[in-house]
């Protein structure tokens, strides 16, 4: 048993319970009466399910949380330190400084009233934005300071856990979306985090509860009005629709029955038996449902090496569902509650900001704050009319701090990031690109860039031409320039006066 699993208390029940319910059941605008939904979350915890999950976001659900701890310390035998509070941070780009950091953990600390968080989650909405480096290093001095426990992730996609494991930063999980309809993080993910002792904490595993008996051999509903549902409808639909997922339940019944379970039992388990899943969560409906009792079957159950391949090539039989982990958050399609986040995206502001030339009513600059940029007296990028030209660009965060030293995907997947929001400030996307060229300092990377290439451009397939060149300029093993060309009369950027 990983050493992780035990820091996390998940050695004796792997079942943490999610409370992002608490939300849709406050979406009418009224919080829950705290005492009897906090009691509610002490008989759990009697019942041996002493691990929640939740976030800054999920309604009151830090503070329900926070007093059935207090409650069940004072009325029962189960020790304070077995309780284990979760919780996540989702700040905007712009809250990166030490002190925004600082102000968000102790508003956390206040909610749950405790003095350390257990495990501090930390969500991150577009990569574009480079700040969650920041925000992981300020994330880091708080742990030090004794306020955060462990560090974990939520929704981060392999490229940017590896950028972060790069950067020195002790993570011990990332919670993702993990399910027999949804297998992504069951592949390269887990490989890096069983490469670098980090574990997944699995969410979505019943898929809103349609991976359970009461849909088996149902007809597709015409409503959903539920949050959870009306997210997993659109797995279900991803994968293939309704009648493959039906014979996806089937295949879970039949193993269900030999073991004298439940549907979503094999369902978890599966996930469960995964080598880099340290547990799985499990909302609650706290107000109306509670599944204890076939949650705690879980321990016991074990499912057979054949039983555990026939769900695989199942699963393996389904459609996929596009990206990698937490991408229907960031593109399309938005496989959420709330479907397209297009308009929340588009919400955010350009990460770079655009400088008119002067004299020059077609040509527009970003600056991105490396120090060479001054220096040498060149821009990031630069548009003229429709077309947009990016300079090489290297893995350098800020001034001159460098990203992924000696790992050439690592600064692959930190320099895309950074064209894309240089382009994109001036009025592009990475659609618009024709093409890229990639110089690199030893051939051995190739495949590796090129598979980080792909996975930002396999849809666009722009023009692209690789050199392997003697050697580049500073700790770097990879430098990648850019040209896109935006359709015709595209509007001009929006330039750090207008903005």
């Amino acid at each position: 048993m990983s050493d992780i699993v035990k820091k996390l208390g998940l050695n004796k029940n792997p079942v943490l319970t999610g409370l992002w319910q608490v939300a849709d059941l406050e979406r009418g605008g009224t919080e829950l009466d705290r005492e009897p939904a906090a009691q509610v979350l002490c008989d759990y915890i009697n019942d041996g399910f002493t691990v929640f999950d939740m976030a800054d976001h999920y309604g009151s659900a830090e503070l329900i949380a926070g007093r059935a701890k207090n409650i069940a310390t004072e009325t029962s035998s189960v020790n304070s330190s077995d309780i284990r509070l979760f919780t996540k941070w989702c700040p905007q780009p712009h809250q990166t400084a030490f002190n925004d950091v600082k102000a968000a953990i102790e508003t956390r600390l206040q909610r749950l009233n405790v003095e350390t968080i257990d495990l501090l989650q930390f969500h991150w909405w577009s990569f574009q934005y480079p700040g969650y480096i920041d925000v992981m290093d300020h994330l880091a001095r708080l742990q030090q300071d004794g306020l955060i426990q462990h560090l974990g992730l939520t929704n981060f996609d392999t490229d940017h856990l590896r950028v972060l494991l790069s950067c020195g930063h002790n993570i011990v999980s990332n919670q993702v979306c993990i399910s027999v309809l949804d297998p992504r993080a069951l592949q390269r993910m887990s490989e890096v985090c069983l490469e670098n002792d980090v574990r997944l904490l699995a969410y979505g595993t019943l898929a809103g509860g349609f991976l359970s008996d009461r849909w088996l051999n149902r007809s597709e509903p015409d409503v959903i009005d539920d949050w959870s549902k009306m997210k997993y409808k659109r797995f279900i639909d991803s994968v293939g629709g309704w009648h493959r997922y039906q014979e996806l339940l089937q295949t879970l019944a039949g193993v269900a029955e030999t073991h004298g379970v439940s549907i979503a039992n094999v369902a978890s388990k599966w996930v469960l038996q995964q080598p880099a899943v340290a547990g799985v969560i499990v909302g609650a409906r706290i107000t109306e449902r509670q599944h204890r009792d076939s949650n705690r079957a879980l321990n016991e159950l074990e499912l057979s090496e054949n039983e555990l391949n026939d769900i695989a090539e199942m699963v393996d039989s389904l459609d996929r569902i596009p990206g990698d982990c937490g991408t229907e958050y960031r593109r399309p399609p938005f496989l959420t509650a709330a479907g397209d986040l297009t308009d929340h995206l588009e919400q955010l502001p350009p990460v770079y900001k655009v400088q008119a030339v002067p004299e020059r009513s077609d040509r527009w600059i970003v600056l991105t704050g490396s120090e060479y940029e001054p220096m040498c007296g060149y821009s990031r990028a630069m548009r003229i009319g429709d077309v947009i030209k990016v300079s090489g660009t290297t893995a350098t965060h800020g001034l001159q701090r460098p990203i992924g030293e000696n790992d050439a995907e690592v600064q692959a997947v930190y320099i895309l990031d950074k064209l894309e929001a240089s382009i994109k400030a001036l009025g592009g996307s990475l659609e618009d690109v024709v093409r890229t060229r990639i110089y690199l300092a030893n051939e051995a990377d190739c495949d590796a860039v090129s598979k980080v290439h792909g996975r930002y451009f396999g849809h666009v397939k722009p023009a692209n031409t690789l050199f392997e060149i003697s050697r580049l300029i500073g700790p770097y093993t990879v430098e990648i320039e850019a040209e896109a060309i935006l359709p015709a009369d595209s509007p001009p950027p929006v330039t750090s006066d207008e903005s």
